[in-house]
């Protein structure tokens, strides 16, 4: 066995606390598991875990090991997929929830393709902004726009979507280009009231850093659509994600007002349970949802 299969194993028995379930999910006895883990704490110098007849507990070591372990198995598992069942057949069932922004552009048709790549593979995908919780919801796997801090979840990063100030060229036409970030302010701004950092404070590149300003309009939504819709109606400027209207913007239907200059970003993450062997077909979806994404992830 190989220091790297040590540390899947080193894992496997943080998240299941016990020495006798690790045997069994893996077809080993007791004093195998033992013995790895006792090799691994003698190969590093360190005492990884306290053992006592109720419960285990990780040592400081043991604690930062961990959190490395978790990386490891999660890359082994991604190398993986890239490359594995995409021919075998497949069936089963998944509930996942996605930000609206992520249903409203491909990620519908993406998911509808892979159920029919896999007949008998069936999918009930909710559009929703609302934070889920994971678990208690019952979700099989979640679409979030941050990484999560809690050990519970695996957060894989999809892409990053550059945000954009984006108008009609019927606004243009009737209120004039703005030339410099701090003419916005003389515009009407449409907004995205579902913003963290505030609906109305639009974030530019500066030289030593980014930089917000405060812009005013008649218009605000918490649904990113609709707010597409607005700016595509000729009703004012909009800050959104460019993922969500980049279609716009390579027919003319929107203009990007200033490229390479808005300072925001959007990380799209697929969360699901941390398990040492998440289910084959989750991990598949994220897979074909990642190369989807990555099809044209450069007019991003």
């Amino acid at each position: 066995m190989t220091k790297t299969d040590d540390l899947i194993l080193f894992a496997q028995v943080v998240e299941h606390g016990s020495f006798s379930k690790v045997a069994e999910l893996n077809s080993l006895t007791n004093s195998v598991v033992s013995k790895r883990i006792a090799r691994l704490e003698t190969g590093l110098g360190v005492q990884l875990l306290y053992r006592t007849t109720r419960k285990l507990t990780l040592s400081e070591a043991g604690k930062v090991l961990y959190q490395g372990a978790k990386n490891v198995t999660q890359a082994a598992t991604e190398a993986i997929d890239a490359v594995y069942g995409y021919g075998e057949s497949m069936t089963g069932h998944i509930k996942m929830s996605v930000p609206t922004i992520s249903g409203d552009l491909l990620l519908a048709n993406s998911v509808a393709e892979f159920c029919r790549m896999h007949p008998g593979f069936t999918v009930d995908m909710s559009l929703e902004n609302s934070f889920v919780d994971l678990i208690e919801g019952g979700y099989d796997l979640v679409i979030r726009t941050a990484r999560l801090e809690d050990s519970n979840l695996i957060a894989r990063h999809l892409m990053d979507s550059q945000w954009v100030i984006c108008a009609a060229p019927s606004y243009i036409a009737s209120t004039g280009k703005p030339v410099t970030p701090e003419d916005i302010v003389k515009h009407n701004c449409l907004q995205y009231a579902y913003q963290t950092t505030g609906a109305s404070e639009w974030e530019f590149k500066g030289e030593q850093e980014d930089y917000l300003i405060k812009v005013t309009g008649n218009f605000s939504t918490n649904n990113a659509g609709a707010l597409r819709k607005a700016a595509l109606g000729g009703n004012g400027l909009a800050y959104l994600p460019r993922c969500l209207v980049y279609q716009d913007l390579l027919k003319g239907d929107l203009i990007d007002i200033f490229p390479n200059q808005v300072g925001k970003k959007l990380g799209i993450y697929a969360v699901y349970p941390f398990t040492r062997q998440p289910p084959r077909k989750i991990r598949l979806l994220i897979e074909h949802i990642k190369q989807s994404y990555a099809a044209i992830a450069e007019s991003f």
